[in-house]
């Protein structure tokens, strides 16, 4: 009886965090994956990189409909600059007002940026 006791709430709360972590893996790689097809496009962009490379990964993102997401993009120019796509995203924690009865303080958001960067083509 006491080891159901001592166990059960670590297995309700592994069973609970699973689906929490899984939603916060996936923006991760979903923003990863904005990030670089935004700098991709603006690699391959003949005019005005910076603006396709945040457009691309705009439209990408937006068809997700988790979390909360800031692109911004810099370089490029000429043949052979670097341009660099950083997407910021956010994701709400749904485990941390549980774990707030049991001692946890755990952040109210997950957050992470993630970074892309492709040299520009010329032609």
């Amino acid at each position: 009886m006491a080891e159901a006791a001592i166990t059960l709430p670590v297995v309700v709360l592994l069973t609970l965090a699973m689906p929490n972590l899984s939603l916060t893996w996936f923006v991760a790689i979903s923003a990863s994956n904005a990030a670089n097809y935004g700098a991709r496009i603006g690699s391959v962009a003949q005019s005005n990189p910076i603006g396709y490379s945040v457009a691309a990964a705009q439209a990408r993102l937006d068809v997700i409909g988790i979390g909360s997401y800031s692109v911004t993009a810099s370089g490029g120019g000429f043949r052979g600059a670097q341009i660099e796509v950083s997407v910021d995203w956010t994701v709400p924690n749904y485990m941390g007002t549980l774990l707030s009865y049991f001692g946890g303080g755990d952040p109210v958001n997950f957050h992470g940026t993630t970074l892309s960067t492709f040299r520009q083509e010329g032609w």
